[in-house]
């Protein structure tokens, strides 16, 4: 195929549809010259440069990905792909937050109703820490999709970074009346009470989390931490074990080095733990 249309080198429309073709079979290298070609025949042609900025994209070509977005959004300022898929790179891949934060506004432009650069725009100011700004966009992402998990649960990490810590936990339980067993709504509700010194609270909070997720070392440490907090020995060391089972190397060392355990380091229990999982885990 490549000969023949080497052959026809007006065949814009050839190189083009070839490139969507090997796209999607995922021979991307070759959907790349693909659309280099398309590109030559018309320079001018937004879909090709928006196709093969894709491509790169998936190559991990981040630099040269965004390089193509710009020239298809400089040929169509008033496509939202061209700009939404920039701010997408600068968010996620690049951690360029003011970049993406231009992106996703240009987007909003074009499309005033659209959830997804809503969504990401408050994304972008969380993680740029302007978070007066991020919370107006996930409630007004919450008014595009009113029973939407996501946004609920991103205002509330965010007010949990803002320190605003009640907001943070009714904004996570709205996220839990949405999915009532969800790992990470129920783990940073009990992040935060534990903090809060409401480690009764935060033990529940936390076993809610342990229904779906059993296996996670982090959530049986946090269990162990609010146990020994409050002088229960038994479960605190059961978790702790636990904990050290899962991700042997890491809680090892934390129930050597955290000040939570000092109390239990001298006694005899102890001891043999720490001596018995090293032995076993080779450490």
């Amino acid at each position: 195929m490549l000969r023949i249309l080497e052959c026809r080198p007006d065949s814009y429309q050839g190189w083009y549809e070839q490139g969507n073709q090997l796209r999607n079979k995922g021979y991307y290298s070759e959907a790349l010259v693909s659309y280099s070609k398309a590109i030559e025949y018309h320079p001018q042609d937004y879909w090709a440069w928006y196709r093969k900025a894709g491509i790169l994209e998936e190559l991990g070509r981040y630099t040269e990905a965004i390089d193509h977005y710009i020239q298809a959004a400089t040929i169509k300022p008033n496509n939202y792909w061209a700009w939404y898929e920039q701010g997408c790179i600068y968010l996620d891949q690049l951690a360029q937050y003011e970049n993406a934060i231009a992106c996703f506004t240009h987007a909003i432009v074009r499309k005033p109703e659209d959830y997804w650069a809503t969504y990401r725009l408050g994304e972008a100011y969380r993680k740029n820490k302007e978070y007066d700004r991020a919370i107006a966009y996930f409630e007004q992402a919450l008014k595009l999709r009113p029973q939407d998990y996501w946004a609920y649960y991103r205002k509330a990490e965010t007010l949990q970074q803002w320190e605003k810590w009640d907001q943070a936990l009714a904004n996570y339980d709205q996220a839990l009346i949405i999915k009532p067993q969800d790992y990470w709504a129920n783990y940073q509700k009990g992040i935060i009470l534990e903090h809060l010194g409401q480690f009764a609270l935060a033990i529940k909070s936390y076993q809610q989390g342990e229904l779906t997720t059993p296996d996670s070392a982090n959530l049986a440490y946090r269990l162990g931490c609010c146990y020994a907090r409050q002088n229960q020995v038994n479960w605190a060391i059961l978790y702790l074990e636990n904990a050290i089972d899962l991700y042997p190397r890491k809680y090892l060392d934390l129930a050597q080095r955290d000040q939570i355990w000092e109390i239990y380091r001298n006694t005899t229990g102890f001891k043999l733990l720490i001596q018995n999982k090293t032995k076993k885990y080779n450490l």
